[in-house]
């Protein structure tokens, strides 16, 4: 299959995909981490070391 060349405004859409992509990592990145630490109470390397937070 042979297809034409790209358009102008499809470059412009792939750099504007792939400017909300990366928003939208960050966004889910940032409230991940926010959980973990609400759910580790803030001891965020007791919880990988594996260590009880009740002691």
């Amino acid at each position: 299959m042979n297809f034409g060349a790209e358009h102008e405004l499809h470059k412009r859409r792939m750099s504007r995909n792939i400017g909300l992509g990366i928003i939208l990592v960050t966004f889910v990145a940032l409230i991940f981490g926010l959980t973990v630490v609400k759910v580790t109470e803030g001891d965020v390397s007791g919880a990988i070391v594996g260590a009880a937070s009740n002691e």
